[in-house]
């Protein structure tokens, strides 16, 4: 038998390969490259050995194989059914096997800037300027940051989350820029770091004008999750909203070096205000009335007052009927945003309740953030079961005022208080089963979207205010700003 030897590995001279010798320019199997196939949103992982490392993408089959040696999975497979292009996933280096050498052409960049795609600090600049469509290889055109989001199992409610977070411009410029973050130092053997790689390599994949599919798959994103969150939060599990929103902003706070209340990160930076809290502890109900008149006197029971922050403001609804109108359809109610917003004008006072003490509480918000969450409480969860109240909020979808809920001393400095909508997280169905759908306004066009994992859909404003809103993000209104949104 004769093993028939590349021309191109025979050793020079000095008895060695010369890698001058191993690099050619032309390489006449670039035509069998199928752009199709190529998906890199995948866990960059050996399809055979299931190992991470040197793994190479065949840009013929768009399967994943490892190394290039002679006895390699990827040298093989090339033998084996005559797939000669690779490309190492890691350098985003080309090679032709089995004949291995490198391949230097420039007709295949546009597959490196989809494996890794690149934000200049102009193109972020320009990204909410830019009403222009991109056309994805496959022929369908799609707007950058409205992408379709791959629902791998029963993971639209973190897709959801996601999505919102990547049209927040300043948190997604921050992430598209990979040099913002790469250079933090975490503790060894912190795994946490892998959520701030993952939601950065996502959020240029959303805003990639040069996709080859107008949808993006988060799997390494989820994957990332899953493991960061001790599987609190699943891919094969329907989770709440708003429990994936609050631990995924505090995951990445802490990961990019933040600390509770010395150190900052453009998490704190865009979504953290701070209010005081007020509470008043209260005698026992069942107490005879002279003796609870006793006990207010103590110092136990008069009223503290607390500084704290928060990153997402939570409105209570009032309670559901119970009972259902002459027609047998249960009547659901509806209630204004500035009757559930009440909660925080430093007046009304709520009772919360523990198992031995019951307190009022009011709060009183003392600085807005750039962006404003709203979560409302939809869900109740008693021994038994988790009940729904579908109750509608009326909002306006621009020009919420909120300067009536600061502090009056607070009020003189805070110039802007008016927000506009930008992101609204809707739950349709029942508590455990139900399913999520987002509303986004796209920066560029003024215009919103309705986006439901893979469907994406534009939507008129007067729609939005429909649905049984449970995330919503606003943004503040800054002075050069005027109202740019078509409601």
């Amino acid at each position: 038998k004769f093993t028939v030897v590349p021309s191109c590995l025979f050793p020079t001279k000095n008895g060695r390969v010369d890698s001058e010798d191993r690099r050619s320019r032309h390489c006449p199997y670039l035509d069998t490259i199928n752009r199709s196939v190529l998906d890199f949103d995948f866990e960059k992982l050996c399809s055979i050995s299931l190992s991470h490392i040197n793994a190479y993408a065949c840009l013929v089959c768009g399967k994943y194989f490892q190394g290039r040696g002679l006895k390699s999975h990827a040298y093989i497979h090339s033998v084996q059914f005559s797939h000669h292009v690779f490309l190492n996933l890691h350098t985003l280096k080309f090679y032709c096997l089995p004949d291995n050498y490198e391949i230097i052409d420039s007709s295949l960049e546009d597959i490196t800037y989809v494996l890794k795609p690149t934000f200049t600090k102009q193109q972020i600049a320009n990204l909410d300027k830019q009403a222009k469509l991109s056309r994805a290889y496959d022929g369908t055109t799609y707007l950058p940051g409205i992408v379709g989001l791959n629902n791998i199992k029963a993971n639209d409610y973190a897709n959801a989350v996601l999505q919102a977070l990547s049209n927040v411009p300043p948190l997604r410029n921050y992430f598209l820029e990979e040099d913002n973050y790469k250079n933090i130092k975490r503790p060894p053997g912190d795994i946490m770091f892998l959520l701030v790689q993952r939601f950065g390599e996502l959020m240029r994949k959303l805003w990639n004008p040069r996709n080859f599919k107008a949808h993006v798959s988060p799997h390494e994103m989820l994957q990332a999750v899953v493991l960061c969150s001790k599987k609190t939060f699943q891919i094969t599990k329907q989770g709440d909203g708003v429990d994936f929103l609050s631990w995924f902003l505090n995951a990445l706070h802490s990961a990019l070096g933040g600390t509770k209340k010395k150190k900052k990160t453009i998490v704190t930076d865009v979504f953290q205000g701070s209010m005081r809290i007020f509470t008043k502890k209260l005698p026992h109900p069942d107490l005879p009335a002279e003796e609870k008149e006793q006990l207010l006197h103590n110092d136990e029971y008069q009223e503290t007052m607390v500084e704290s922050t928060f990153m997402y403001l939570t409105l209570d609804l009032p309670t559901a009927p119970l009972y259902k109108d002459e027609k047998e359809q249960l009547i659901i109610p509806q209630v204004p945003l500035f009757n559930i917003l009440a909660k925080f004008n430093g007046i009304t006072e709520k009772e919360y309740k523990t198992y031995k003490e019951n307190f009022l509480k009011r709060f009183q918000l003392t600085k807005l953030p750039p962006y404003l969450i709203f979560c409302i409480k939809r869900f109740t969860k008693n021994n038994f079961f988790v009940e729904k109240n579908p109750t509608i909020v009326n909002f306006p979808i621009t020009n919420v005022d909120l300067r009536e809920y600061l502090s009056e001393e607070v009020q003189a400095v805070h110039k802007n208080t008016t927000y506009d909508l930008i992101a609204n997280i809707v739950h349709d169905g029942k508590p455990s089963e139900g399913s999520y759908r987002i509303h986004v306004l796209h920066h560029g066009t003024g215009k919103w979207y309705e986006l439901q994992d893979l469907q994406v859909t534009d939507i008129l404003p007067q729609m939005i205010t429909l649905s049984e809103a449970y995330i919503q993000i606003w943004k503040r209104r800054d002075n050069d700003e005027t109202n740019q949104q078509g409601a």
